[in-house]
């Protein structure tokens, strides 16, 4: 662990001399120590870190909770289930066609439908976190159509399941899925009813106990998620959520940052150890192909997104290239497919996909204005502009 954290900071310390943001470079530290690249081995069995893994991505979407207030969903509810609707209507629609376009199965379309069309939270986290735009006004849109697709996260694999399991019982499947949605409906109850409750049950003047109820209440409600069907990173979201409302806000959002960071970088390393670099070359092309789809579908996801709150050609590049990347989401996938015996090709294919758009999305999103420039209409001078680098962790 000491070894995975001092790996990931030597390496994107190194990579910010140079202007590369710090995502790619912990996931490229993963790589090169990892069981599948010669040279040293840091960690041997990916599934070492695979609790602490577990801990980045729920610390990364309660903090993306914590910033998305109950106001901002009550105030934007249509316009956020329009934009998340373009979204997966364009990128999930993209990803299936995609899928049936390769010729390797039914049910690896369908799992590309998922892999192609769910941007990763975690990443999109990252990076408006390291570029400066928590407050832009373009990132109330972004986190809606993240908030849609984690919605839209827990009924696809709550269907899919069965799918992949060869289940023939429809009424299983219909049974899953309503426990799924059921306990998402639960927390948004909790969130929008119960914040008083839950504030004068946490509130402490004393940070210590503080951060050990925060981090107990987050960890709790993400293993019971999981147990309801439910992503556990979607019910930490949750959490924050309804924290973020409360007295305590505030102060939970400045003591979970360096726990955020810490164990976010845990992460993608973590993502990186799962990586073989030898598996890649075989689907190459398929893997250029689908991130080029990528590209198209987010750009004109972007554009939908904008005209539906008015936005300009800065905001709309903005928020077409913070939802390029895929990540957590995508390697779920790939491990249900591992585990139902579809086709050989999905795991590195995959594996070479995200790890081109965690390469390629940050780097994007911080030359945003570049995208701008093609795209019609007048420049937004209120706008605040990216970052260049797109480097660091400095927060908002």
């Amino acid at each position: 662990m000491g070894g995975a954290f001092l790996a990931a900071a030597v390496l994107a310390r190194a990579g910010r001399r140079i202007g590369l943001p710090t995502i790619p470079l912990f996931i490229l530290a993963g790589i090169l120590l990892g069981p599948h690249t010669p040279g040293i081995v840091l960690v041997a069995d990916p599934h070492d870190l695979e609790m602490l893994s577990a801990l980045g991505l729920v610390l990364l979407l309660f903090y993306l909770g914590l910033e998305f207030h109950l106001d901002d969903l009550k105030a934007g509810g249509r316009k956020m289930a329009v934009a998340g609707g373009t979204y997966l209507a364009l990128n999930v629609g993209a990803g299936l066609g995609f899928g049936f376009a390769l010729g390797w199965g039914t049910s690896e379309a369908l799992v590309l439908a998922g892999v192609l069309g769910i941007s990763s939270s975690a990443i999109v986290t990252k990076v408006l976190v390291d570029l400066g735009r928590i407050g832009n006004p373009e990132t109330r849109p972004i986190l809606g159509i993240i908030v849609v697709e984690d919605v839209f996260l827990a009924l696809y694999l709550a269907a899919l399941q069965p799918i992949l399991s060869g289940a023939d019982s429809l009424a299983a499947a219909v049974a899953d899925g309503g426990k799924a949605f059921g306990f998402l409906l639960l927390l948004a109850l909790a969130a929008r009813f119960g914040t008083r409750v839950v504030g004068k049950l946490i509130g402490t003047k004393d940070d210590e106990l503080l951060v050990i109820s925060f981090l107990g209440a987050a960890v709790l409600v993400a293993g019971i998620s999981e147990w309801f069907g439910v992503a556990d990173a979607i019910g930490a979201f949750m959490v924050g959520l309804m924290l973020g409302s409360t007295s305590s806000g505030e102060r939970i959002l400045k003591l979970v940052h360096p726990l955020r960071d810490a164990f976010g970088a845990i992460f993608f390393f973590a993502f990186g150890l799962s990586i073989d670099p030898g598996d890649l070359p075989t689907v190459l092309w398929p893997v250029l192909a689908a991130v080029a789809v990528t590209l198209a579908m987010n750009v004109c996801a972007g554009i939908a997104a904008a005209r539906v709150y008015r936005f300009g050609p800065q905001a709309t590049a903005n928020i077409s290239t913070t939802l390029v990347a895929r990540g957590e989401f995508a390697l779920i996938l790939a491990t249900m497919a591992a585990g139902a015996g579809l086709d050989e090709r999905l795991s590195p294919f995959i594996a070479g996909y995200v790890l081109v758009l965690a390469v390629l999305a940050p780097l994007a999103a911080g030359r945003s204005h570049w995208l701008a420039r093609l795209l019609p209409g007048r420049p937004e001078p209120a706008l605040r502009e990216p970052d260049p680098v797109g480097a660091g962790s400095g927060l908002p």
